[in-house]
């Protein structure tokens, strides 16, 4: 059930954000799939196989957030430091850096932001689990376009109006049914109440003082 909610905020999310007039136009061109999509379904190919990985490794190693946030970071600068060196970009960017020296300022504001996002995002990845990550991620780029919507007066479309209704109705089954197996997992207590064992009939052995 799970699954089939996210797939319900995934498909609304789609239908929102979707473009008609640049759909017409990619037709015409002849191409319906180009590269930019080809990049995007190798990005949400990797997002499942990571989400089954971290909820290996949460059963397994039960890393913290931080740990996790730092290998990730590690192992992304190396792939990084290889990928600058090879394309020559490296030295693109400390001529840009030369020229606009303030740029470096933003850079430090950015990297700080981003970490601080990160830790919000791995957090809920080691405490909820990774799909939970994913719908809140995926509704939080939702809420701020239909924001934007609201606050500068945009209208919806028929079409973006069935998607709003698909991303809250899979929010609300999320929520309902979440509840409810939590509900349902929630372990017995154990022990006796009283003097009173918990299984019937049987009464609670007296408690010896030593």
């Amino acid at each position: 059930m799970k699954y089939f909610n996210v797939l319900l905020i995934v498909c609304g999310v789609a239908l929102f954000v979707y473009k008609d007039d640049k759909a017409a136009s990619d037709s015409a061109d002849g191409g319906l799939i180009g590269m930019g999509e080809l990049l995007l379904l190798v990005s949400l190919a990797l997002d499942g196989v990571t989400g089954a990985v971290q909820d290996r490794m949460r059963a397994s190693s039960k890393p913290s957030p931080y740990q996790l946030m730092l290998n990730m970071n590690l192992w992304s600068l190396v792939l990084l430091v290889f990928g600058i060196l090879l394309t020559g970009e490296v030295f693109s960017f400390v001529g840009f850096v030369q020229r606009y020296p303030y740029v470096m300022g933003n850079c430090l504001l950015f990297g700080f932001t981003s970490a601080l996002g990160q830790m919000f995002i791995f957090t809920t990845v080691t405490s909820f689990g990774p799909l939970t990550c994913s719908i809140v991620t995926t509704t939080r780029k939702f809420f701020t376009i239909l924001a934007s919507v609201i606050f500068f007066g945009n209208t919806l479309t028929g079409r973006q109006t069935v998607a709003v209704a698909l991303v809250f109705l899979g929010l609300a089954l999320d929520a309902f049914y979440g509840k409810e197996i939590k509900d349902h997992s929630a372990p017995t207590p154990r022990g006796p109440i009283n003097g009173k064992s918990r299984l019937a009939g049987v009464p609670a052995l007296p408690h010896k003082n030593t």
